[in-house]
């Protein structure tokens, strides 16, 4: 459990990042690799980064025929978007161990 820790906290350290970076670094070069960048939300959208390995999860590919059937490949942030409340996608991708 303690070999976890750390990339528990470098994951949660991730998802404190702004989605703007003061132009500094692109948005896409602040991912580490292994991971993706997603927004969540209902009206406002949050950026989340989370490892490549949660779209193997068939709830999460639910979530992502959901975005599909609600925005087809046009998604308006530039990125996937998951049509759920931040609540609910937090507490799936917890179980999943995504952070």
């Amino acid at each position: 459990m303690a070999i976890r820790m750390p990339r528990i906290i470098q994951a949660r350290q991730i998802l404190k990042r702004p989605l703007s970076n003061g132009g500094s670094i692109p948005a896409s070069m602040d991912i580490p690799k292994g991971y993706f960048a997603i927004y969540v939300g209902e009206q406002e959208k949050k950026r989340f980064v989370v490892p490549v390995s949660i779209l193997s999860e068939p709830r999460f590919q639910q979530l992502l025929h959901q975005s599909e059937q609600e925005f087809g490949y046009n998604h308006p942030m530039g990125g996937i978007t998951i049509p759920c409340s931040e609540d609910v996608f937090t507490d799936l991708a917890s179980r999943f161990g995504a952070f």
